[in-house]
């Protein structure tokens, strides 16, 4: 049976299975823990079972639970075919069935804890090269404060020269000249002998 051609009701469903599996309407209710006369509105659509019923029947027919919870709607799954073409294949007994659908459980699992990792490392590596951008940004903005820093004092030596000259010239324009004192030479006389 394709996937497209299993019944669309989890009544339908189960009664293929059951079929499938060879055994009868009461065996199947007897070892669900059900009534006979609630299996069959089950089957013939006039009844939905609850999910606890559901797992109890899919126990019973050696289906997985998730396989008959995808197949009753009551799970999203972005691969019902798989399951619902392991359920529904004639060709697979019970045993392979459940086998197969586990198997194939085990690596959804396992591929959505990787990807779960593979997220966690993404997001860690993310907030690192964030973490190391900020701190370079702050390094850069020190870096420049500190620039600016020395260029404002470089200017501020730099006027203070410029008011040290200015001030010497001021007071040399401002002090009174310094007076010589006059100096006299005294004419030396030879002796004569």
């Amino acid at each position: 049976m394709a996937p497209a051609d299993l019944p669309r009701d989890i009544g339908g469903f189960i009664r293929d299975m059951r079929r499938n599996a060879k055994i009868s309407l009461r065996q199947l209710a007897e070892q669900a823990g059900v009534s006979n006369p609630y299996l069959s509105q089950i089957e013939r659509g006039l009844r939905k079972p609850s999910a606890e019923v559901l797992q109890q029947l899919a126990g019973a027919l050696r289906v997985s639970t998730p396989a008959m919870y995808l197949r009753a709607g009551l799970l999203e799954g972005d691969a019902p075919g798989v399951l619902e073409a392991i359920a529904g294949d004639p060709d697979l007994t019970m045993a392979q069935r459940q086998s197969l659908t586990q198997i194939y459980d085990t690596f959804r699992r396992e591929n959505a804890r990787e990807a779960a990792v593979a997220a966690a490392e993404a997001a860690a590596e993310a907030a690192a090269e964030a973490a190391a951008a900020e701190a370079a940004a702050a390094e850069a903005a020190a870096a420049e404060k500190a620039a600016a820093g020395t260029a404002a004092a470089a200017e501020a030596a730099a006027d203070a020269k410029t008011d040290e000259v200015a001030t010497d010239g001021d007071a040399a324009e401002q002090a009174p000249p310094v007076k010589k004192a006059p100096t006299t030479t005294t004419p030396t006389t030879e002796e004569t002998p």
